[in-house]
């Protein structure tokens, strides 16, 4: 697979794909910070992924994004944490590309408590 983005989740805690967690992925501006509007926002699907056809297509170029995954209310919506803030709410993940002809695959494992993102194989 040429180019683009995946994002995969898994909820290690339960030892399965993190379905229904909300993504939100955002171009970063000249400052650093997020800048504009969405390029892709949705829920992991059955798959463990986010599919969005933004992802996989021009939208998709050199330069800073930043993913954030909605922790907080994934654990909610299945009934942990009660009704206030988890400690892990929303966790943002900014990382750049450099060649667009590149896969840049995003593996997110995560429990209520910590995570680990970083640049997989795809």
């Amino acid at each position: 697979m040429g180019g683009g983005l995946s994002i995969h989740c898994v909820d290690v805690a339960s030892g399965r794909v993190a379905a229904g967690l909300r993504v939100t992925v955002q171009r970063l501006g000249a400052d650093g910070r997020p800048a504009g509007p969405l390029i892709a926002d949705g829920g992991i699907g059955a798959n463990g992924t986010l599919q969005h056809p933004a992802l996989m297509s021009e939208a998709i170029t050199a330069g800073g994004y930043e993913v954030c995954f909605a922790v907080g209310d994934f654990y909610r919506a299945q009934g942990h944490g009660g009704a206030g803030p988890g400690f892990l709410e929303v966790v943002p993940y900014r990382f750049h590309i450099a060649d667009v002809s590149q896969h840049y695959h995003l593996p997110f494992k995560f429990t209520a408590w910590g995570f680990s993102l970083f640049r997989g194989g795809a």
